[in-house]
């Protein structure tokens, strides 16, 4: 297995050659040259495997470079009952992403996928624990260190933080928005004391984080000098991690593979449902992939009208969704790239117009940039649009119908999905995290506290390590130089 670059970069490294890194080196993202085919044989016999067994099977169609023995190893060591331990009262841990039936209408079935089992409660970890252990066992095949550099708009930084804290050759640098996470979501990251973990809380919105992140990533001599990997969506390896559990929900809502099912993604950085359109064009039979966007609706715009705008950090909204407060996805080109053809010379220009224009129109308008807004149906994409009254209005019917608490995302999730579901088509919303990661918004909508998994009871009240920066690439840059010790 081969990669190419969204903008046409000539070389075409292996798993392995990427796994390390975030951006290719000319701005664009990395993607098979050709997605690995599933077969219906294949489905079959995957429908009794184990997660782990699971992910060894899709993982070795993407890392053809690592020995399948060290990729069981390394699966088999990530997903476990052990790691995934937060489960529902009821639940089997060791299903690991169980599916819930929220509610039947007739012939119309509404599903939820538990995804966040994990140690920072949130489906982040789904693909963070097998990061943190491929990053660790490929470095010390090298012999290397690694300096990780992200953003998060709440969870990936935590998820990551987890995930590496402790690994050896490993210190990660973590961007986040100062005062505009859950209280959770910043102790959760904050109160590390870990030598390897260092977290700056950046005066701004994700958007301008993460703008950093693709800086450092495009600064090829400082990414060469001080050895800088990346945990964000951008790293294919995550991507790869994430498609497991597409086909594990299908697998689980499904006994024969001439069923359909549609999933509905809580969405911002387009990362998450990015591994459904992966796994889409792999085979597996998903009929809908149904973006839910909050107040910050780039993305449902697109959909709706093949007008890609991306928002100024001006305008960009603090919703009680925060994780998904985003307005520049940065996984989108790898989607545009196959709808285009993968034509990298337009993408390339496309994501330019971003960069000097703001967006770019597919739409099919006279003057706009092209008539693939008309293809999008092809790919089953669909999308719609949430706010802060529909989220509590969610949340308060799930609890009272069904005794269901549920977090701001995937309520936004399930109100989306809610307008989309089909007749015949089980529709499955991607838990995004655990209600109690965003008490605030639980306690508005149902004047009770969620319930918190042991552990991380008092979390608030843990002493906080982080620094406060202003959203300069060149002071972020001399913290990490400060801080590394190369």
């Amino acid at each position: 297995m081969r990669y190419v670059s969204t903008r046409g970069h000539a070389a075409q490294p292996s798993f392995s050659e990427i796994l390390l890194g975030g951006l290719a080196p000319d701005g664009g993202l990395y993607l098979p040259a050709v997605y690995p085919q599933v077969s219906g044989a294949e489905l079959d016999a995957w429908r009794a495997l184990s997660y782990a067994d699971l992910a060894l099977e899709i993982l070795k169609k993407f890392a053809t470079d690592i020995p399948v023995a060290d990729l069981k190893a390394l699966t088999d060591k990530t997903y476990t009952a052990a790691v995934y331990r937060n489960t529902r009262a009821g639940e089997a841990a060791e299903r690991i992403t169980p599916l819930h039936l929220i509610e039947q209408d007739g012939d119309k079935t509404l599903l939820l996928q538990a995804l966040s089992n994990g140690p920072t409660l949130a489906f982040k970890d789904m693909a963070m624990q097998l990061l943190g252990n491929l990053f660790e066992y490929t470095l010390d095949k090298q012999q290397a260190e690694l300096n990780i550099f992200g953003a998060t708009s709440g969870d990936t930084g935590s998820a990551a933080e987890y995930a590496m804290r402790g690994k050896h050759g490993i210190r990660v640098f973590m961007l986040s928005p100062h005062l505009k996470m859950s209280a959770f979501q910043s102790a959760q990251m904050f109160s590390l004391q870990d030598d390897n973990i260092f977290n700056v809380a950046i005066k701004g919105v994700f958007d301008d984080c993460q703008d950093m992140v693709k800086a450092v990533s495009n600064d090829l001599a400082f990414k060469a000098r001080y050895k800088i990997g990346t945990v964000n969506s951008i790293n294919w390896a995550r991507v790869v991690a994430q498609v497991v559990y597409y086909f594990r929900g299908y697998l689980e809502a499904t006994t024969r593979n001439e069923q359909k099912v549609s999933f509905t993604v809580p969405s911002g950085n387009f990362g998450n449902i990015c591994a459904g359109h992966i796994a889409r064009m792999m085979g597996l039979p998903i009929d809908q992939l149904v973006a839910a966007t909050n107040e910050n609706d780039v993305l449902d715009e697109f959909f709706r009208t093949g007008i890609y705008r991306v928002r100024k950090s001006s305008e960009t909204y603090h919703t009680t969704s925060p994780s998904m407060d985003i307005s520049k996805a940065s996984n989108f080109e790898r989607f545009v790239f196959d709808l285009l053809d993968r034509d990298a010379v337009r993408v390339k220009a496309l994501f330019a117009k971003v960069d000097t224009e703001g967006g770019f129109d597919l739409s099919g308008a006279p003057g706009s940039d092209g008539d693939e807004f008309n293809k999008i149906a092809q790919f089953g994409f669909a999308s719609g649009r949430s706010c802060h009254t529909d989220r509590l209005a969610t949340i308060r019917d799930l609890h009272a119908r069904y005794g269901l608490m549920v977090d701001t995302h995937t309520a936004d999730g399930v109100k989306v999905a809610r307008e989309h579901v089909k007749s015949g088509v089980p529709m499955i919303v991607l838990e995004t995290a655990l209600p109690a990661k965003f008490n605030e918004t639980i306690r508005e909508a149902l004047d009770t506290d969620a319930a918190r998994p042991a552990g991380f009871e008092n979390i608030e009240f843990l002493p906080q390590r982080f620094e406060v920066m202003e959203a300069d690439v060149a002071q972020v840059q001399a913290f990490i130089v400060a801080h590394t010790g190369l």
